[in-house]
């Protein structure tokens, strides 16, 4: 339809501007006051769309805009929350708990929701317009260790039908006892048999067991709670939480400035056979090289031999505590972020007694296969404070990330159990 009225257009998109809707199908959506108490660039509000959820970690979002979160622990007796949009305003009226497992990893495919508990991955039928699965889950996965530390499970598929599951390691540094100054390290380390890597099955067959390294995909990674698989060019991706306490195992070695600041938060490209160096190696992004661990013989300073381990695509500060992934493929937001990863850091406690970071959403740029530029912060003031002393006093710390069908960000919090849902207006 072309407009002959030019006074008229003029008059209609005037009235657009001064509602604010999104560039997402002409919702009134209705906007938090200071964006629910975060900061977000120029052109960009967010919604609240629901509050006191719970424990939340990751999201899955449907075609249909429908949530789903995940719980590390259980609400209403339940360890997943979902919820549905009637009215179109941005804000959740219909909020369902289900699901006997808690856990982390949660994503959608061919019909079903995909949930990773401590020890299991299983999956929920969801019928068509149905908002809480009817019927039982299946296991997908099961038989991985018990484990007290790094016990999450994230998981992403990819577009053929492959599941890939994170494995934590079950200490820091694969000490003879773990956490203990002077300990060495255990050389070979078991742990890396059936953890410390990222191990992959078949999406569409039940009864699968976790068995041990024939299943595994890549390994040497501490803990990559952000793990995501990227359409755009078919490859898999994961950041991982670096190791802790160099200052206080090593203070002959490292300053508290150095063990605030050591070892880089890696951002990885994940091939299949890929060896990221833990727990023999972190990389130090001052160097811009992996050095060898102390407890394997290392002083802080010497490299480790080169092409023995892959090096990430891109470092951050050191515990800042990385724990969702997603690349945009949208278009509601401007062109300079489509195609790119946005990053949640939820923050960590290993940079005491020095202040805390993180607490932020990350923009990185791409190309191709690999970053384009630096990473930028999309969204702070999760934390609620200019400085930060321990994580637990944070007022809110992102966990979570999802695109919504429109193109809005969604972001979840796992302190309040806040969930924001953000969008570009330009203005």
């Amino acid at each position: 339809m072309k407009f002959r009225n030019a006074f008229l257009l003029t008059v209609i998109l005037a009235v657009i501007a001064a509602c604010g809707q999104p560039q997402s199908g002409g919702q009134n959506f209705d906007f938090a006051e200071n964006n629910g108490s975060i900061n977000l660039p120029d052109g960009f509000k967010a919604v609240v769309v629901a509050d006191s959820l719970g424990y939340a970690r990751h999201i899955a979002v449907d075609e249909d805009g429908d949530l789903y979160i995940s719980l590390r622990e259980a609400k209403n007796g339940s360890g997943i929350v979902a919820l549905r949009d009637t009215d179109g305003d941005g804000v959740a009226d219909r909020k369902e708990y289900f699901g006997k497992y808690t856990g982390t990893g949660i994503d959608l495919h061919n019909g079903y929701l995909y949930f990773g508990s401590d020890t299991s991955v299983v999956r929920y039928p969801l019928e068509e317009g149905e908002l809480v699965p009817s019927g039982e889950p299946e296991t997908i996965v099961g038989g991985f260790p018990i484990q007290n530390q790094h016990a999450t499970k994230s998981i992403t598929i990819d577009n053929q039908g492959n599941l890939y599951v994170n494995v934590g390691a079950p200490s820091n540094a694969c000490m003879e006892q773990t956490r203990t100054k002077g300990s060495p390290g255990m050389d070979p380390c078991p742990q890396l048999e059936r953890q410390a890597g990222i191990w992959k099955f078949d999406a569409n067959a039940t009864g699968q067991l976790q068995t041990g390294p024939e299943q595994r995909f890549a390994t040497g990674i501490r803990n990559a709670v952000a793990l995501e698989w990227n359409p755009l060019n078919n490859q898999l991706y994961a950041l991982q939480h670096g190791r802790d306490q160099l200052s206080q195992f090593y203070p002959e070695m490292y300053s508290a400035e150095e063990n605030a600041a050591l070892p880089a938060e890696e951002f990885f490209l994940v091939n299949e056979g890929d060896n990221f160096g833990w727990p023999y190696a972190y990389y130090d992004q001052t160097r811009n090289q992996k050095v060898v661990a102390p407890e394997y013989g290392g002083d802080g300073e010497t490299p480790v031999e080169e092409g023995k381990y892959e090096d990430p695509i891109m470092a951050f500060p050191g515990h800042w505590g990385p724990n969702d992934l997603v690349f945009y493929t949208a278009e509601q937001f401007p062109s300079k972020y489509r195609d790119g990863a946005f990053i949640a850091f939820h923050g960590s406690w290993n940079r005491a007694p020095l202040p805390q970071q993180g607490y932020n959403i990350v923009y990185v740029p791409f190309e191709g296969d690999s970053p384009s530029g630096d990473y930028e912060v999309f969204a702070d003031g999760f934390k609620g404070a200019d400085t930060l002393k321990s994580p637990g006093n944070a007022q809110y710390r992102p966990t979570g990330l999802g695109v919504g069908p429109d193109g809005s960000l969604y972001v979840s919090d796992s302190v309040e159990g806040r969930l924001w849902r953000i969008v570009y207006t330009g203005n």
